[in-house]
This record gives structure tokens, C-alpha cells and sequence, in this order.
């Protein structure tokens, strides 16, 4: 009976085992059970699927022996001894390896099951595959590796903060341009780290993750924004801030990127004072003064408000730059500026307009304090004198005062009225003010040649100028050759004929002379060269040059490089200077004449005998021909002063050895008388009328092959 009982009870422990292993086996989790030497007692069905093992390749095998060889070692030395010495572990994670030798990630928790002698007998093991897991965990660590990296070596600065605008992160850029670093920033509101102004207010500016979580979007920052470091330094920066969102839609905090603009604003404000400032004086450039003059005409023809416009041209500047050459000339300006700003309102445009002439716009003033701020410029200038070594040179202002009010169409007319009246100031003596008036006689002359100016630009523009022919005829028996003088005519609108008499002075006080002066050269060299064989029988082919051209040394290399790149027949060129300019610039025309004898050009005193010194400097000159003033021929029949002085003037030349020429021949008689005084050219109406140049070799007595 006892032994019934015993077997029964052995049945029944077995059924127990058996329904356990059933359950063990078959429950859908990876399980497992080691004894105390780590060999697997119990595996379950999703443990060998996952393993890929079949149950009789594992039972009774060392657990480490499926794992990868650092987890083996961990098992091994740590966990299984600390597993069986305090009875359990948890969240233990290893690499085990399949059986197809794929590798997968596991985290396991096992506790120690006890037998009834309170020993411990095996575990009991709850696996989970993280494999998929980790993965997405080390993809994400690697994306935040290089988020950080990113961050870290971008060249702008960026701040994270979280849904209420405190600090979470900054980056190095930020970190330096703030002075704050992460940790120190860290769970601060934005505005403390990030302190930004106006550049021109200084007062602050609104945050801008301020703004971005208030209304949920991208916020860029406004101009001219000053961002102050915790250590006080300024940068002038931009940036935008934008809200981070989640996968609801849900803001979580702003991303603040910024970077430092303080070079390009630099740049920039160098680059706009240099397109406003004239670079020696630092006053205003033309542009700029008549840009705020315009704004001044603006607010006189809306508000009825006066102004007044001063044009300041320095008298006697051209001899301290002759003296002392142009960095002598630049040194002066410097310090007329000087003194001339020590007297200008704070609020005043004053303005280098060219050389030597300034502008000064004296806004919200009545026309008598304009008088008397331009007196004092006036008396501040006369009473300067400039040193240039052991000289004290004395230089003047000249000013023309206009008032800026309503009457004004334009800047430019207002500007040309200035002018005006400083060229009246000049004509009235030099070192004044003069302040224009409509009815001004000598302003309306100035206005006339400032029109011949305009058209005179026109003409060399659109190529309105021609060139006519006058020949000039030998009373002698020889026949050398043709001898021509180049005569210059303007065209107007309506074709008519303009001659040189009515547009040439005001060219020569407006500098335009040596511009012509180069036209003609350049258009007579390139016919010259064109009709080399056509002027085989021309001896002298006279060209005219202006006082101006004579003193302007570029425009003496000008004619040099066209000779020397322009093939004609040198010899036959004569150019004509009036004696009054040869005289005025007797260094320059002695310069000039022996730079081009190297050429053989040949030259001829126009004018001859109007100056009062002529026969002084005559010994100085190598000239060819004389060329007497018409003054002296148009009565010399019935005038006997004239005869006299036409004979005089040919016996200097006979012994100097020149030729001498008469203008304005225009009777029988006169040319008769000039034949017995031993004259040995004409030139005038008698003999030749011009024509124009393209059409002398139909009219000229000769045939040419």
C-alpha cells in the first residue's frame, strides 16, 4: 500500500514536470533556465525560433557559449556570480549570436529559484530582442552626434530654448558671441542671454523667440540690430527663429540662428561714405550735397521754409599748385576745410563740388545770416596764409549766395545759379560775396556761356564741329608750296555755320579749349594721313592750339602718341598760338615747341604785334612765322602808324628769320602796299574764301596724282 502510494505520487510529480515543460516551452516569450554551472535547463519555443536553434542543440549547453565574446566574458565574470549570489538581475543586456551567426541585441532579467534545502537551484530567465531597438537608438545617438557637430562647426550662432523661452543649448558660435556658455545659460529666459538693441536708438529691441512662440511662426530680426555680450561687446548681427514642432504639431521650444554681420556692416558703411565723401577733404562728394539740396528744395517748395546755397571757389589756388605742385594744393584744401568748418553750423552740408570749389547748404536760414556766415568765410580765407617753405602765399574765396526757396524749378538750376553769381563775384574783383539777383547783368552773361558750355559738350559728343580751309598766298617769287590755314565752325540744329568768335571764349573760361583743341588735331592728322599723296604740292598746313592746350602738359603727350601713331608728313604741320598765349605761358610754350621741333612741326605767333612786350620775347621763341594782327592791315592804306608798325614787325623778322604773314587782306590796294613793305604772305578774303575741307582739292589751283 505505501508503495502504491509512493508510485502515485511520483505520477503525479511527473504529470507536474511534464505540464510545466508543456507550459514553459510553449508560453510566447523568450525564456529560459540555467543551473548553477550556467548550462541551459528550460528553453522556450520563441527562444529557439529567435536563435534559430533546434532544442536538442541547446539543453544541457553553457548559456555563454551562444553569446558573442564580450558578452561571454561579461556573463561569465559578473552577472551569472551576481545572479546566483543575491538572487537576481535585471535589464542585463548582450549581444547573443544564432545560428545562422547573425548577431542580435537581448536585454534579459532572471531570478534564482530555491530547492527545499534552500539552496539555489537554477534561474528563471525572461529575454527580450531589442535588436531593432538599438538600432534606432544608435541611429538616433548617431543623428544627435551629428546634429552636435554640426551645430558646434557651423559659422553661426544657434540657440535652443524650450516652450517657454528658456535656454537649453547653445552652440560655440553662439556661446561666443553671447559670452555665455551652455551650462551657465542653461533654464535662463532668452532676453537675459540674448541682448540685442538698435544701433541707432540703443533702446532694446523685442526678442524674437519672444515673438515666435507668441505667434507660433519663423520671426526674422530687424535691421541695424546691435546683439550686447555678457562681457558688454557689440556685434551687429541678423537672424530668424522658428518654432520646433513635434509630430502633433505640438511647439516644444524655438531654434534662434543668428550670425555676426559687424565686417559686412563696415564694409558697407565704408562703401556708402566713400560714394558720399570726397576722399581727400572727408567733406561731402558733388552727389551728396545735391541730394541734400534737393531734400532742401523739397521742404522749400512744400513748407515754405528758406535755405540758402552757398558756391565758394578759392581765388589763387592755380599759383600755390604751380609753386608747390598738387600735394602742395592738397595740403592747402586741407586747411581752408579746416577753417572753413570752424565757422559752418553743426547742421549744415558742406561739400567739395570739384578742385577747388565747395558748396555749403545753410538750411532754415534767412538770406542776411547767410550774408554774414559767407562775409566771415570771405574775411577768415583773406586774412590765411598758406606756408610753402620760406613763402607765405595769400589765396581768396570767391561766393555766390542764392536762396533756396520755391522759385527753383530743379537743383540744377539752383546750381548754376550759384555758380553764376560766384562767377560775378570773381568779375567784381575776387575775394567777395556776391548774392544773385534776376535781374544781375553780369550773371546773365555768365548764363549765356554756361549755355555755350552745354552746347559745346553736345557738339564734341555728337561730332558737330567742321573744319574749313583758308589758304594763304606767297607775294613772293618763289613757289614753295600751298600754304593753309585750318579754320573751325560749329554746326547748330538748322545746319547753320557758327564761327569760332561766338563760342571760343567761353571754351577758353570754361576749360573746353584744349578738349576742341584735340578734336581738331586728331581729325586733321587722320586727314592728313588719309591724303598724303593729294597734298604733295601743300607746304604748310596751319592748325590753331589754345592758350589752354599750350599749358597742358597731358595734352602735350596727347599730340606725341598721335604722331608717333599716326603716319603723314610732320613737316608739313604749323601750329598757330596767339603771342598773348605764348607770352602768359612762355615756360609751357617753350616746352611745347621743342617736344614737337623733334618732330619737325613748325610754328607761327598769331596776332603778332597786339601784345606790348612782343619784340622782348620774340628772341625767346623758335617760331617760323609772324603772323601780324589784323588791326594793323584793315586801314594800313591811309595809316601811317600801321605801315609803320607793319614795317617794323619785318625787319625784326627779316633779321630773327622768320616769315612774316598778314591777315584780313581784303583789297588790291592794301596787298599792293604790303608787296613793296617786303610782307611775305597774305591771308583774307581777297585771294581766298573758306571752304570746307573736304572740298579744297576741287578748288585749289593744282592737280595732284
Amino acid at each position: 500500500m505505501l508503495l502504491k502510494a509512493k508510485s502515485m505520487q511520483q505520477g503525479a510529480s511527473n504529470a507536474d514536470e511534464h505540464r510545466y515543460r508543456l507550459l514553459y516551452e510553449s508560453t510566447p516569450a523568450m525564456l529560459h533556465s540555467i543551473d548553477q554551472h550556467g548550462r541551459l535547463i528550460h528553453v522556450s519555443d520563441v527562444w529557439l525560433a529567435t536563435l534559430g536553434y533546434e532544442r536538442g542543440e541547446v539543453v544541457g549547453h553553457l548559456w555563454v557559449e551562444f553569446l558573442t565574446p564580450v558578452s561571454r566574458a561579461y556573463a561569465l565574470d559578473t552577472v551569472i556570480p551576481a545572479l546566483f549570489g543575491s538572487g537576481r538581475c535585471e535589464n542585463i543586456e548582450y549581444q547573443a549570436v544564432c545560428k545562422d551567426h547573425t548577431i542580435i541585441d537581448i536585454c534579459l532579467s532572471s531570478v534564482i529559484t530555491y530547492g527545499i534545502d534552500g539552496l539555489a537551484s537554477l534561474s528563471l530567465t525572461v529575454i527580450q530582442n531589442i535588436t531593432e531597438r538599438k538600432r534606432v537608438q544608435f541611429e538616433l545617438a548617431a543623428q544627435h552626434e551629428r546634429l552636435r557637430v554640426t551645430l558646434r562647426s557651423i559659422g553661426d550662432g544657434v540657440i535652443t530654448t524650450d516652450a517657454q523661452g528658456r535656454i537649453e543649448y547653445l552652440n560655440p558660435v553662439a556661446e561666443n558671441l553671447t559670452g555665455w556658455t551652455t551650462e551657465a545659460a542653461r533654464g535662463r529666459p532668452s532676453e537675459v542671454v540674448f541682448n540685442i538693441v538698435n544701433e541707432e536708438t540703443r533702446l532694446r529691441v523685442k526678442n524674437p523667440i519672444e515673438v515666435c512662440l507668441s505667434e507660433d511662426r519663423v520671426v526674422g530680426l530687424a535691421n541695424h540690430t546691435i546683439l550686447i555680450s555678457r562681457n558688454c561687446k557689440e556685434y551687429c548681427i541678423e537672424d530668424s527663429a522658428a518654432p520646433i514642432k513635434d509630430a502633433g504639431d505640438r511647439t516644444l521650444g524655438v531654434v534662434l540662428v543668428f550670425h555676426d554681420v559687424s565686417e559686412q556692416y563696415r564694409l558697407a558703411r565704408e562703401m556708402t561714405y566713400r560714394a558720399t565723401h570726397d576722399a581727400l577733404t572727408g567733406l561731402f562728394n558733388r552727389d551728396e550735397f545735391e541730394r541734400r539740396l534737393q531734400l532742401a528744395l523739397a521742404s522749400a517748395n512744400k513748407e515754405g521754409v528758406g535755405h540758402a546755397l552757398m558756391y565758394i571757389d578759392l581765388d589763387r589756388f592755380k599759383l600755390v599748385n604751380d609753386a608747390g605742385g598738387h600735394a602742395a594744393g592738397d595740403q592747402l584744401l586741407k586747411q581752408i576745410v579746416s577753417l572753413i568748418q570752424r565757422l559752418v553750423r553743426k547742421n549744415d552740408s558742406f561739400a567739395r563740388l570739384g578742385g577747388d570749389e565747395f558748396g555749403l547748404l545753410v538750411e532754415h536760414c534767412s538770406v542776411e545770416l547767410a550774408q554774414c556766415i559767407a562775409e566771415k568765410i570771405c574775411q577768415q580765407v583773406d586774412t590765411f596764409r598758406f606756408q610753402l617753405g620760406s613763402q607765405r602765399l595769400h589765396i581768396g574765396a570767391s561766393i555766390g549766395l542764392v536762396t533756396v526757396d520755391e522759385q527753383w524749378p530743379s537743383v540744377a538750376h539752383i546750381m548754376r545759379a550759384a555758380d553764376s553769381a560766384c562767377y560775378a563775384a570773381k568779375k567784381a574783383g575776387r575775394n567777395r560775396v556776391h548774392t544773385y539777383f534776376q535781374a544781375d547783368q553780369v550773371i546773365e552773361s555768365h548764363r549765356e556761356d554756361m549755355q555755350w558750355v552745354r552746347r559745346l559738350e553736345q557738339a564734341l559728343d555728337k561730332n558737330q564741329f567742321i573744319l574749313h580751309w583758308q589758304q594763304i598766298t606767297s607775294l613772293g617769287p618763289e613757289a614753295e608750296g600751298l600754304h593753309g590755314e585750318v579754320l573751325l565752325r560749329l554746326v547748330d540744329d538748322d545746319a547753320k555755320l557758327i564761327f569760332p568768335g561766338a563760342f571760343l571764349p567761353a571754351a577758353e573760361r570754361f576749360h573746353i579749349a584744349s578738349r576742341i583743341d584735340r578734336w581738331v588735331v586728331r581729325q586733321m592728322f587722320e586727314w592728313m594721313a588719309k591724303n598724303r599723296t593729294a597734298l604733295s604740292h601743300v607746304h604748310t598746313v596751319a592748325i590753331n592750339l589754345s592758350g589752354l592746350s599750350i599749358r597742358d602738359s597731358d595734352f602735350h603727350q596727347y599730340v606725341v602718341e598721335l604722331l608717333d601713331n599716326i603716319a603723314f608728313d610732320c613737316h608739313k604741320l604749323c601750329f598757330e598760338i596767339t603771342e598773348t598765349a605764348a607770352i602768359t605761358n612762355l615756360s609751357d610754350a617753350t616746352a611745347f615747341f621743342d617736344l614737337m621741333r623733334k618732330h619737325g612741326v613748325r610754328f607761327a605767333l598769331d596776332d603778332f604785334g597786339s601784345g606790348v612786350s612782343s619784340f622782348s620775347y620774340l628772341k625767346g621763341l623758335p617760331v617760323d612765322y609772324l603772323k601780324i594782327d589784323g588791326q594793323f592791315i584793315r586801314d594800313l592804306e591811309s595809316n601811317l602808324i600801321d605801315q609803320a608798325t607793319v614795317r617794323c614787325i619785318r625787319d625784326v623778322a627779316k633779321v630773327t628769320g622768320q616769315k612774316t604773314i598778314a591777315e584780313f587782306v581784303e583789297t588790291e590796294a592794301v596787298e599792293k602796299l604790303l608787296r613793296e613793305i617786303g610782307v611775305d604772305y597774305v591771308q583774307g578774303f581777297l585771294r581766298h574764301r573758306p571752304v570746307a575741307l573736304d572740298e579744297i582739292f576741287d578748288t585749289l589751283p593744282f592737280t595732284y596724282q
